[in-house]
């Protein structure tokens, strides 16, 4: 085993001791009678929630080690894979230690889980602490930064450790990113465009609607990890094409767990190939992510149900054949037990007509990134939906069969953070290695932007393999919100601080709406806040591990 991937695994003690600790400390703040505390929850919240990061960061931590002794065995551990390592742990450790950041102006200390940094003196190995002091040097980075500046050309950033097969796949992506979606991506935002038909044709030609669908249903029958890889190379052109490909991918995951084979027979197929586009209608105007609060009702009529109430934030709602649609069926069944889910078919609107059927009406709702599929308030009044379509045909599953869709939601989420990073990352470096300074240098010359630079490879690395590993998990059939509720937290303030840094580097420019990094600036700030907030995530990912602290 290579020295540093040693180095790496022992100072990951001090981290499990840290992290057994504060759990044993917000356990006990949150455990009351032996049942989780709601109010305790909500008044301890800033340590709740840091828990979740800290139980966050060691998961990631762990992660790389297996990244890099998987390399290592290999013979692939290079020098770039080398520092990325090395530079994660010590910048990690580092803040386990002195502070992790939540968000830009929330941090969680050892003091606010009730530990004391007496812990680090009665548990810190050797590794841990040598790492932290000597593991990110000026020297260090800056090495880096000229390794990543060598291979930009072939966007050689440090292996991933993908197979010979999903590198490929990445390839062909890849390929049609470059050739149809990068050249045009700005237009599309800057003109609010919706993404042309004739791109998502090619889409479907390249099996996007279908990566996760069983082949006995049209699809590819790929795993969850090829679609995150393929969801993070669609995102890394433009978010709203890697989103796009969530919408059947949701869809799909509804019908497979929760359809009939009527259903699935029906719709899969048109899913897979693009012939229906589908849409989610869940968020109500003021219930948030508090599902059991829904008002919309669904009233059975003879062969139908008659849906009435509003809906908002429907993602490429006017432009949709079918919507996952979250009513009420039972009025007396407060909370999440009376819902119920609907595959409810609808005519496709556009710009001029965005809601054609009788029953439906709405507007656009005008947003500063996210665009390309565009933002929708839909109103429904007498809207009819034929009985056969109500998912699973039994009434009152639909909170459930919401749920089951969450863990893939959340991976795919991660994922298109991770394109969102790698595109901020990409594009701020091209800038700073053609932008000359006045004394004829280029702007990657400045320590400071190749640190910004290095941070960004480095944070990249660590939110892809924390990702990949919750796809895995998926792929072998266990539980993971957990994993998929940290990778998104992760991966999504990674999106935010790279975009944020790559305006930096263009300085003005940044500012200027031409530049595609005031796009991407943009484009990552949904990323916390959609498919559950940051706070959901972290209060999701709290509940689980003081409820049943898994390994």
């Amino acid at each position: 085993m290579h020295e540093l991937i040693s180095k790496c695994q022992k100072s990951l003690i001090t981290v499990d001791k840290y992290y057994d600790a504060a759990l044993q400390h917000v356990r006990g703040e949150l455990i009351v009678n032996g049942k989780l505390s709601r109010d305790n929850l909500d008044r301890e919240q800033h340590a709740a929630h840091g828990l979740s990061w800290v139980a966050a960061y060691r998961a990631t931590l762990k992660e790389m080690v297996n990244w890099a002794s998987n390399l290592d065995s290999t013979g692939t551990f290079n020098e770039t894979e080398q520092l990325i390592l090395q530079i994660t742990f010590s910048e990690y450790c580092a803040q386990i230690k002195s502070g992790i950041p939540m968000s830009q102006l929330e941090y969680v200390r050892p003091q606010d889980l009730g530990l004391k940094n007496g812990l680090f003196q009665e548990t810190g190995t050797e590794e841990f602490n040598d790492l932290i002091l000597n593991g990110n040097s000026t020297a260090d980075r800056m090495k880096l930064a000229q390794l990543l500046k060598d291979g930009f050309s072939s966007k050689n950033f440090g292996n991933c450790g993908l197979d010979e097969t999903t590198s490929i796949i990445q390839e062909q992506f890849r390929k049609f990113v470059e050739d149809d979606v990068t050249p045009n991506a700005h237009e599309w935002h800057l003109k609010d465009n919706l993404i042309p038909m004739s791109v998502i044709e090619k889409m479907s030609e390249l099996g996007v609607f279908g990566l996760t669908i069983p082949e006995e249903y049209g699809g590819l029958g790929m795993t969850r990890f090829v679609d995150c890889v393929v969801t993070e190379e669609l995102a890394r052109g433009y978010i709203g094409i890697g989103s796009l490909g969530t919408r059947g991918d949701i869809a799909a995951e509804l019908l497979i767990t929760g359809g009939t084979e009527e259903q699935k027979n029906k719709y899969l197929p048109k899913i897979a190939s693009g012939e229906m586009l589908p849409c989610a209608v869940l968020t109500e105007p003021h219930s948030g992510s508090d599902m059991g609060s829904f008002k919309t009702r669904a009233v059975a009529n003879g062969e139908h149900y008659t849906i009435t109430g509003n809906k908002t934030w429907v993602t490429h709602g006017a432009r949709s054949d079918v919507m996952m649609l979250l009513a009420r069926t039972n009025p007396d069944e407060k909370g999440y037990k009376g819902l119920s889910m609907f595959l409810a078919e609808k005519q496709r609107g556009d710009d001029d007509n965005m809601f054609p059927d009788e029953g439906i009406s709405g507007g656009e709702i005008e947003v500063l990134g996210y665009r390309g599929m565009k933002e929708y308030e839909m109103a429904f009044d007498g809207f009819q939906v034929k009985k056969e379509n109500l998912l699973g045909e039994k009434e009152g599953n639909g909170f459930k069969q919401m749920m089951e869709t969450f863990e893939a939601a959340r991976i795919q989420t991660a994922a298109r953070a991770l394109g969102v990073a790698q595109s901020a990352f990409e594009t701020a470096m091209q800038y700073a290695i053609d932008r000359l300074d006045t004394n004829g240098g280029s702007l990657y010359d400045k320590p400071r932007n190749a640190s910004k630079i290095v941070s960004m490879a480095t944070e990249i690395m660590a939110a892809r393999q924390l990702t990949y590993y919750a796809a895995r998990e998926k792929d072998k059939g266990h539980r993971c919100d957990l994993e998929a509720g940290m990778a998104k937290m992760l991966a999504a303030r990674v999106a935010w601080a790279c975009a944020d840094n790559g305006v930096q580097i263009h300085g003005g420019n940044g500012f200027a709406l031409e530049y595609p990094i005031s796009r991407i600036l943009c484009d990552s700030r949904i990323l916390n806040i959609f498919e559950g907030t940051a706070e959901i995530q972290a209060d999701i990912v709290t509940r689980r591990l003081v409820s049943t602290n898994p390994a």
